[in-house]
């Protein structure tokens, strides 16, 4: 009677075989293999990600530039109107945030020995007033130079902006089976499991930071949106979350929330194998002088290379 024997081998591709998925090969390397551009570490590019109208992205959108004068009563610890933007010019003269009112050179300037000199004779420095409509407080300040106005300074947007700097936003690491490395090989129409590894604030956040800047204080809280991974198959997967981490125990169970199945191996690919990208797109939300804002960030971004083999089945 024939004899009928049935085997499973893997396509060499060019590497030597190594384990089935799901029979220790499913685990990651969590040392980058290639960052963007350099390091993997965020130099701070702030910009909209994407089509704003593709449904692929979803949530906040990018906005408020803020406005780079305002009134802020706890400067002076004032009762008064909330605090918020302000005009940066007017007929009371042009705002600063230092001083919290509108200035304006007096006119005509006080005599030798006026108490709004400070005890400074004409020509030392001048008089200027200081007004605020919000409370109607006037009064008479000195100053050896015009006292600098705030509408050339930075907006609480760019002060933010300086706070994400702070963050030290980074890529995240690479979780995914197969894993990267010679002799880790995957099957095609078997499960991939991609997940960030050793997640962190610095990596998925939320994280929170403040930075100063020309007289105005932001606290801006960044928090991971979702992570897109572009297989190298010509798919991109979108994870709204940093993915579960696979273990051997899950055999050939698909991803709860990141995963992918390639169709077709990688031997056609430089160095037989595919170049997988997972790029961070953030949100930062910021709050200030009475402002508050959203940022969208993105650029963030590691790869790793894997091995996809077919699945071959000999009979004789």
């Amino acid at each position: 009677m024939q004899r009928l024997l049935t085997r499973i081998v893997l396509l060499t591709l060019a590497v030597a075989s190594g384990p089935l998925l799901g029979q220790g090969a499913a685990y990651a390397d969590t040392i980058c293999q290639r960052t963007d551009p350099q390091t993997g570490i965020c130099l701070i590019r702030v910009e909209t990600p994407g089509d704003p109208d593709s449904p692929d992205d979803l949530g906040p959108k990018d906005s408020g530039s803020g406005h780079a004068c305002f009134w802020e009563p706890k400067k002076q610890g004032l009762e008064g109107p909330p605090a918020g933007p302000v005009d940066c010019n007017t007929d009371y003269g042009y705002w600063s945030n230092h001083y919290n009112c509108y200035i304006r050179p007096l006119s005509p300037q006080p005599p030798a020995g006026d108490p709004a000199r400070q005890g400074h004779q004409p020509g030392d420095g001048a008089v200027y007033t200081c007004f605020q409509p919000q409370t109607g407080i006037d009064l008479y300040i000195w100053s050896q130079n015009p006292p600098p106005g705030s509408s050339a300074g930075p907006t609480p947007r760019q002060v933010a902006e300086l706070a994400i700097d702070q963050m030290n936003l980074r890529a995240v690491d690479i979780g995914i089976t197969p894993r990267p490395g010679v002799g880790s090989v995957g099957i095609v129409g078997m499960p991939v499991w991609m997940w960030a590894a050793n997640p962190d604030s610095h990596t998925v956040g939320p994280i929170t930071a403040s930075a100063s800047g020309g007289g105005i204080t932001v606290t801006a809280t960044a928090r991971v949106h979702r992570i897109t991974w572009v297989m190298g198959d010509g798919h991109k997967v979108v994870c709204r979350t940093a993915g579960k981490p696979y273990k051997t125990s899950y055999g050939n169970k698909q991803s709860p929330d990141c995963g992918h199945v390639y169709e077709k191996s990688s031997a056609n690919k430089p160095g037989n194998k595919f170049a997988v990208t997972a790029a961070s797109d953030w949100v930062i939300t910021w709050a200030g002088a009475g402002q508050t804002g959203t940022i969208r960030l993105n650029g963030l971004q590691r790869s790793v290379q894997i091995a996809v083999g077919e699945a071959q089945v000999l009979v004789r």
